[in-house]
């Protein structure tokens, strides 16, 4: 299949596909007489996989490493759980981030007269952010 089909199939724009194979996250594929890219339906299933692994929020270095793992049939199921583990205590954090600037955006809302008058406590604010 040609990579518009092989977009449609797994979800994944074909401008990523692209830079998916520009840094090496999956091998260039064949090419036809004509020039064009031939993928199969093992690509697919691999650019499905990096779907996934991105909705789930792994950064592209950790995919790869989900890749090795995937295709290596020997590996620990612990390095697995390992990164899936580190990732969800890294959401978890960011998470608890932006609560912490929702409350903040929220406060800072509720004091606002949002009326006709120049004075605003946000800009206030957000004007001391800059003195350290």
């Amino acid at each position: 299949m040609n990579i518009g089909q092989a977009s449609h199939a797994s979800g994944v724009s074909q401008r990523m596909i692209r830079h998916y194979e520009t840094i090496g996250l999956i091998p260039k594929a064949p090419r036809r007489a004509s020039g064009y890219r031939d993928y199969d339906e093992r690509d697919v299933h691999t650019l499905r996989f990096i779907r996934r692994a991105r909705d789930l929020g792994f950064p592209i270095e950790e995919i790869g490493k989900l890749l090795a793992l995937w295709r290596d049939r020997s590996r620990a199921s612990a390095d697995v759980k390992a990164l899936a583990s580190a990732r969800a205590q890294e959401l978890e954090r960011k998470e608890r981030e932006l609560r912490a600037m929702r409350r903040s955006l929220e406060q800072l809302a509720a004091a606002c007269h949002g009326d006709t008058r120049p004075d605003c406590p946000i800009l206030e604010d957000l004007g001391r952010a800059d003195d350290g």
